[in-house]
């Protein structure tokens, strides 16, 4: 697994001796002064791959002018580049040229690449598609974003999304050199954390799209597994294992880590989203159950959980065991005859199942569309089992 630098070069202030220098400061440890931290984190970091972004305009000659001494070795290209990064006409066919100087100079892979100035929508997702090309599926990945351009660190940020879902990417860090013009210094924060927040709205969307809270497990580090172990007996129609998983989940000191502070922003949506387990009896988790899935659009599960909540609550008027499979089998059978929603229900459910037509002219109508099915359940629902 390779680890990329990602680091974008800006154009910072030009004096009399050259572009002004930045002293970094990691951990409250100054660094050298340098006018790119770039060279200051390629150092920390060792990378296997320093890719560097920048405009046309960007100090793309301070790169073989200052920081490095290269004396007279591609003296021409260098002062081409000079002349070109003055005007703000720097080109690719300048840059590629002296890319081996680099990368002879840190024994690491480097790239130099052109990126537009990101002003409008096209020109913000060519950078991300650029970004991602030069990064290999399951690299390891650096940001940093000192010197881009104001609304390159929201960007960027994407970015790292974007190489997480396209590129099965870990990034390792996002850094941002808070320059303080009082002091010449400036504290180089690391921002990935902000990446835990955007996975954990992504867990919550992934929830409320399907229902399917072991989202959150890989969020939640050891007890996470446990909620995953819930959440597939839930959506295998297995509220009881899924309960008595919830439960021991709940209980564990563990549940949330502690080096997460994310988690603490998040987790009464969470407990609110399964609060299913909460309630006294089986009835009430599957009748719950029907209505949420119902919510979500997922007709299949809302039917099932919908036909057993009748179930059980029957069985528990009648003062039979709700875990006896014979015993719910042979009242599922009674109610299919005596019971006209309970049947139409049935019917429902077996259409989603196999997609074969319900032979029931009010079925039939109901599936036509997504209004008539969530108005026919709706209102089956009511009838047997009440409101939400």
């Amino acid at each position: 697994m390779a680890h990329t630098l990602i680091s974008f070069l800006g154009r910072v202030p030009k004096g009399e001796n050259g572009y002004r220098t930045t002293r970094y400061s990691f951990d409250d440890q100054l660094a050298e002064p340098t006018a790119f931290i770039g060279w200051t984190l390629r150092q920390r970091l060792a990378p296997d791959r320093l890719v560097i972004l920048g405009t046309a305009g960007s100090m793309w000659d301070h790169l073989f002018e200052r920081d490095i001494n290269f004396g007279v070795v591609a003296e021409d290209e260098r002062l081409a580049l000079q002349e070109a990064t003055e005007t703000k006409t720097v080109t690719e066919a300048l840059l590629e040229p002296l890319m081996p100087l680099l990368e002879k100079e840190f024994g690491c892979e480097v790239r130099l690449v052109l990126i537009p100035y990101c002003r409008n929508e096209a020109e913000q997702l060519e950078l991300l598609r650029l970004m991602a090309a030069e990064v290999n599926a399951g690299d390891q990945v650096s940001l940093d974003v000192t010197h881009g351009f104001r609304h390159l660190p929201m960007l960027a940020l994407l970015s790292a999304m974007h190489l997480q879902a396209v590129r099965n990417a870990t990034v390792e860090g996002i850094y941002y050199g808070a320059y303080d013009h009082d002091s010449g210094e400036a504290p180089v924060y690391n921002l990935a954390g902000l990446l835990r927040i955007a996975r954990w709205l992504n867990a919550l969307n992934t929830y409320d799209k399907d229902g399917d809270y072991g989202a959150f497990s890989e969020l939640l580090g050891p007890a996470g597994a446990q909620l995953a172990k819930a959440a597939f007996f839930e959506r295998t129609s297995n509220p009881v294992k899924a309960r008595e998983a919830l439960t021991a989940w709940i209980n564990r000191d563990d549940r949330y880590p502690d080096h997460d502070p994310a988690t603490f922003l998040f987790r009464d949506q969470l407990e609110q989203r399964i609060r299913w387990f909460r309630f006294p009896s089986r009835p009430d988790w599957e009748k719950t159950l029907a209505w949420e899935y119902l919510e979500r659009g997922d007709y299949v599960r809302a039917a099932i959980y919908g036909l057993e909540a009748v179930i059980s609550q029957e069985i528990i008027e009648r003062g039979q065991d709700a875990g006896d499979f014979d015993c719910r089998d042979a009242l599922r059978n009674e109610l299919r005859d005596t019971r006209e929603g309970f049947k139409t229900l049935g019917r429902m459910r077996n259409a989603f199942a196999h997609g074969v037509r319900p032979f029931n002219r009010d079925a039939e109508w109901a599936i036509s569309s997504p209004t008539n099915l969530r108005n026919t359940l709706k209102s089956l629902f009511m009838q047997l089992l009440g409101p939400q």
